[in-house]
């Protein structure tokens, strides 16, 4: 039996995807389960004597079950800390879609969740043929969005929302606080709610504790299989 996957995306790179991953996965293992956290591309990345790393990878890693290196949890660590595609160009790397599910199926054989992160948001792109919107739909993941609340945030939530729902299973969003807060937050709040058609799943504050944990496992009962 694999795991079950989920995949976290964003409204936009740098809205707190990974604080949010991080917290899926405490609540999973909290609750007894195996979970690892997959970030398949990752731009920004640092040169140390282990080699490539990215900060965030790193937290996904430290957040999962123990037992896997840190190239099963970031397979294609890119140095540039711009769009994937264009530094996996720059680095004379292609983003390979079969590396990615090869990554992933090592890591769901031996695991009962896989929380996949992506880059930036839904539709980021992975090369000329393809974005992070192709590969996780054709998965058909359940798919959870974090919003970062600030200014503008509606139109990039409402849009990401519909077409996250026209690919796969929207399980719901999160919204996460950002520095500093942003005025009118909960009439915000309340307009999102009104225009999303999916849950609000969590409401993080800025500065929430560093053993946060949230489970998905409730929000994803609650997907319908489609006809």
């Amino acid at each position: 039996m694999t795991a079950k996957t989920l995949f976290v995306t964003g409204t936009d790179t740098g809205i707190g995807k990974t604080r949010i991953a991080v917290a899926l996965l405490h609540g999973l293992r909290a609750a007894g389960h195996r979970a690892v956290g997959y970030k398949p591309v990752a731009s920004g990345c640092e040169t140390t004597p282990d080699g490539l790393r990215n900060e965030d990878a790193l937290a996904l890693w430290r957040a999962s079950t123990p037992g896997w290196g840190y190239d099963d949890i970031n397979p294609i660590a890119l140095v540039d800390p711009i769009a994937p595609h264009i530094a996996a160009a720059d680095a004379g790397v292609a983003i390979d879609t079969g590396v990615l599910d090869a990554g992933h199926a090592r890591l769901a054989a031996a695991s009962d969740w896989v929380v996949v992160e992506g880059a930036g948001g839904w539709h980021v792109p992975l090369s000329d043929e393809a974005d992070f919107a192709d590969w996780a739909g054709a998965h058909g993941w359940p798919t959870l969005l974090v919003v970062g609340m600030r200014l503008g945030c509606v139109n990039h939530a409402v849009l990401s929302a519909r077409a996250i729902a026209a690919r796969t299973a929207l399980v719901g969003w999160v919204a996460n606080t950002l520095p500093p807060v942003q005025p009118r937050l909960e009439e915000n709040l309340s307009c999102l709610e009104r225009m999303i058609d999916a849950p609000l799943c969590a409401r993080v504050d800025c500065d929430p504790p560093a053993d946060l944990a949230l489970n998905p496992e409730p929000w994803v009962a609650r997907i319908k299989p489609r006809e």
